[in-house]
């Protein structure tokens, strides 16, 4: 999230617990993570009186389906007394935003947590036409340990002609550090857990473009500038 800070933001962070960081995350386990108390890190994070919380976990939300990502971000927002948004949920308002149908997707999930996470995008409108399992079993550390040169290789086995963008899902995962060659060699959108987040921060919050650092299409200062005004004409 560094590598996106627009200028002049201060960004703060709580981690929650509640999961085995050992074991492999997959559905039961996001879904329980899902359930788990937020009292004490909204709390935590109140210290700063922050204008906006983020929450930075994409599997546990989506594991549950679109209607509990919007319920749990409504309890955050009740909760904190600030505006609030779910990486699951940042994925989507970015996909809308891009315009875009069919998607590529991959992920460092196991394949039957991807499988819950295309389901997710797919009733919220959106069509994987392609993708791309890890083919390990990685833990929380593997997930993070995969090096941009890994991850730009996996959005590359999960490209097709038929997709409009890539979608990289995992806040864990580097994914931020491949979108730029990604989309110079697709010559398409790639979209990132970290970096919907991002956008829709900056949207939610008002910032100017120009303080976005412009990593992917995405953080455009043509596509923020558009969802800025379709935000304040929506108001």
């Amino acid at each position: 999230m560094g590598l996106l800070r627009p200028d002049g933001v201060s960004v703060h962070f709580a981690r929650a617990g509640g999961y085995d960081l050992d074991a492999v995350p997959d559905s039961d386990q996001m879904r329980q993570f899902a359930l788990k108390s937020l009292d004490q890190v909204v709390s935590d994070l109140s210290a700063v009186r922050p204008d906006l919380v983020l929450y930075g976990c994409t599997s546990a939300t989506l594991a549950h389906g679109p209607a509990f990502d919007r319920e749990f971000c409504a309890n955050i927002k009740q909760r904190s007394g600030v505006e609030a948004a779910t990486a699951a949920g940042a994925l989507v308002n970015a996909l809308t935003c891009l315009g875009v149908h069919k998607i590529a997707f991959s992920s460092p999930y196991v394949a039957a947590l991807n499988d819950e996470a295309i389901g997710f995008l797919a009733q919220s409108g959106f069509e994987t036409v392609s993708r791309k399992d890890v083919e390990a079993d990685l833990g929380n550390y593997g997930q993070g340990a995969l090096n941009p040169e890994e991850v730009y290789a996996l959005g590359r086995a999960a490209d097709s002609s038929k997709a409009e963008a890539l979608v990289l899902s995992c806040t864990e995962m580097r994914a931020v550090e491949a979108i730029e060659a990604l989309e110079r060699d697709l010559a398409k959108p790639v979209v990132t857990s970290n970096q919907a987040m991002m956008f829709s921060a900056s949207v939610m919050l008002g910032l100017e473009p120009a303080t976005v650092p412009s990593i992917g299409q995405l953080l455009s200062d043509e596509v923020l500038a558009g969802a800025k005004a379709a935000s304040l004409a929506a108001a």
